[in-house]
């Protein structure tokens, strides 16, 4: 079927945040076979619409040329000269995407923008007198931009991309998978509230690594979370960093063949959920009732403690703890989550 409309869509932002979009455009494409997305979002993160027909990336560089005001101007007028857009779906709604969508409106083209719900998470995550109930999902928030367009959109929890084959330089590195089960491991986030003290997480892999049931394969990025990973990595037979050693796109490729997953709240939780990979999450200050739950995972995954009258205490984890001992993370004891991951991926 022909292209008839051409929505663009953007999204400046983390990548975690960023991977959630694509099970909502991909379902999109699906179900509006006429319909082409033009995805604008950080030019590092290409690889996530690798593969998707009719889902075109158009990097931006909000710190280089695309930077205030003016630069966000010759991004429109870039988008404008190479497309001709008919609507705009503003995932993000913040300062950025509503001087670009204003760009469009001005022109005449519809605009569609993201709820985000403050009011209700302020409800979830304040001290006193908290409405512990929860709130539309940040997928389901993204759909319903595209369904105010005019656009079907029906989310289901299928994988989005198959298990991608190793290609020959990861598999330098990792060699091919044997009869043992793979499990990544992704320790770190952004927010020292959303982390698992290292120590600890250290005690859940040795639990793990000592079943000899499994290859654990760490995950991290930056030179500080490289050198704590391969020191990591040293003291556990079959253990392998894998930080900082391979592009984006060949990251997707090795999570795509992984068993499971640990992981913060955080990016991998969500790029793991890409490829339907079962994920048991640890989470502290945020809580997946804030809607930040994977994609198509299960909240009987998450770890977490349930009975701390303080947690949530912020939707992205970013206040310091007010009690100061961090006790929604240190209260969850290590075995918690090796028998979580053995019984989900069993």
């Amino acid at each position: 079927m022909a292209i008839t409309t051409t929505i663009l869509v953007t999204r400046f932002s983390a990548l975690g945040d960023v991977a959630m979009t694509v099970p909502v455009m991909k379902q999109v494409l699906d179900e509006n076979p006429q319909l082409q997305i033009v995805f604008v979002t950080n030019k590092n993160w290409g690889a996530l619409c690798a593969g998707i027909p009719r889902l075109v990336f158009f990097p931006a560089d909000v710190k280089g040329e695309h930077k205030g005001v003016p630069g966000l101007y010759r991004l429109f007028r870039s988008i404008s000269h190479q497309y001709r857009i008919d609507a705009v779906a503003d995932l993000h709604n913040v300062l950025r995407s509503r001087i670009v969508r204003t760009f469009f409106r001005l022109t005449g083209k519809r605009v569609a923008a993201i709820d985000k719900g403050r009011a209700g998470k302020k409800a979830l995550t304040r001290k006193e007198n908290k409405v512990l109930q929860p709130q539309t999902s940040t997928i389901e928030r993204y759909a319903i931009v595209f369904r105010q367009l005019g656009l079907h959109c029906t989310m289901g929890t299928q994988p989005v991309f198959a298990p991608q084959p190793l290609p020959e330089r990861v598999l330098a590195v990792t060699g091919a998978k044997g009869a043992q089960q793979w499990i990544g491991l992704a320790p770190f986030a952004t927010y020292r509230e959303k982390m698992y003290p290292l120590a600890k997480m250290e005690m859940t892999l040795a639990g793990l690594a000592a079943t000899g049931n499994y290859r654990i394969l760490l995950f991290g990025g930056g030179k500080k979370e490289v050198e704590q990973l391969n020191e990591l990595a040293a003291r556990y037979p079959q253990t392998l960093s894998v930080a900082g050693r391979f592009s984006l796109e060949e990251e997707l490729t090795l999570i795509s063949q992984l068993d499971g997953m640990i992981s913060m709240d955080s990016a991998n939780m969500h790029l793991a959920s890409l490829y339907g990979v079962p994920v048991v999450s640890v989470w502290g200050a945020t809580h997946p009732y804030a809607g930040f739950m994977g994609y198509g995972q299960s909240e009987q995954r998450a770890v977490q403690i349930t009975d701390l009258s303080c947690r949530p205490c912020s939707v992205f984890g970013n206040k310091p703890c007010f009690r100061g001992d961090h006790a929604c993370m240190e209260w969850i004891k290590p075995e918690q989550i090796t028998e979580k991951v053995i019984s989900v991926i069993r």
